[in-house]
């Protein structure tokens, strides 16, 4: 298993630290790692949490955690399985005062200064008194062209309005590779549910609406760029099934209303510019 390496002469201020789960993915990560690594802001970390990888994978990523000190690595332990598994097992091995981001293998910061401008949020933010719990960024994703490159689709947005729980009732939710869970919110909630296997990250922002006063800042930020092909892209019929399990789970017999509202939403986004 990797050894942690500390980022020498990391800058006082916020810790950001981004969540990568893995699996044979070495081929897709150069793209997320050469667009932190330009980053202004250089004093991130990223764990990966890796699951039975071959060799070649595990040599990757040691390769690159002795190279740079930001990265490092962890083994999946097996009773944490699937995505959300490696995601609750970084919640755990991360610092509490650290800042999270969870991001998947083909995600990459949207340009070099996004990581600056989220510092400087928190900053702001903290001068006022007002340290929110969860900072919401917006995500866009990429598709594949017609010549096999990829390019720019739709951006995914949430929409907050007058609260946090009327904006998840009205089918508006945070893009979770593009908020940051900050240490107030992880005081309150540090696991995904694991019955869930694709919609965990819907559930925990839903969950976390039951706390009184929690604080959300919504950014006009590009933060990170994802493929479209992931799993739960792939398992439409589980995916629907697990949304309304989680609006059931924080709505109840109202749970009707944000499902036909997400859905109307996201529709709406595909024909957006």
């Amino acid at each position: 298993m990797g050894v942690p390496h500390g980022h020498p002469g990391a800058a006082a201020g916020p810790s950001i630290e981004i969540i990568v789960p893995t699996l044979d993915s070495h081929h897709l990560l150069p793209g997320l790692v050469e667009s932190l690594q330009g980053q202004s802001w250089p004093h991130w970390q990223v764990l990966f949490i890796d699951g039975p990888s071959g060799p070649v994978h595990r040599e990757w990523l040691e390769s690159l955690c002795l190279r740079d000190g930001r990265f490092r690595w962890q083994a999946q332990e097996p009773d944490r399985a699937g995505i959300f598994g490696a995601m609750n097992q970084g919640f755990a091995a991360s610092s509490p005062k650290s800042w999270l981001l969870f991001w998947g293998s083909d995600d990459r910061a949207a340009s070099p200064q996004v990581l600056e401008r989220l510092v400087k949020a928190i900053g702001c933010a903290h001068e006022r008194g007002e340290d929110p719990d969860l900072i919401v960024c917006a995500g866009r994703y990429l598709v594949q062209g017609g010549s096999g490159r990829q390019r720019l689709g739709r951006r995914t947005v949430f929409r907050l309005g007058p609260s946090y729980r009327l904006a998840l009732l009205l089918g508006s939710t945070p893009p979770h590779q593009g908020t940051l869970i900050g240490p107030g919110a992880r005081t309150h909630l540090a696991r995904y549910a694991p019955h869930f296997r694709l919609s965990a990250d819907l559930d925990y922002f839903l969950q976390l609406a039951r706390v009184p006063g929690l604080k959300v800042e919504v950014l006009d930020l590009e933060l990170v760029l994802m493929d479209s092909g992931g799993v739960s892209a792939r398992e439409t019929r589980r995916r629907l099934q697990e949304v309304m399990w989680a609006y059931r789970r924080a709505f109840g017999a109202f749970w009707v209303l944000p499902f036909l509202f997400r859905y109307t939403r996201r529709i709406a986004s595909r024909f957006a510019p």
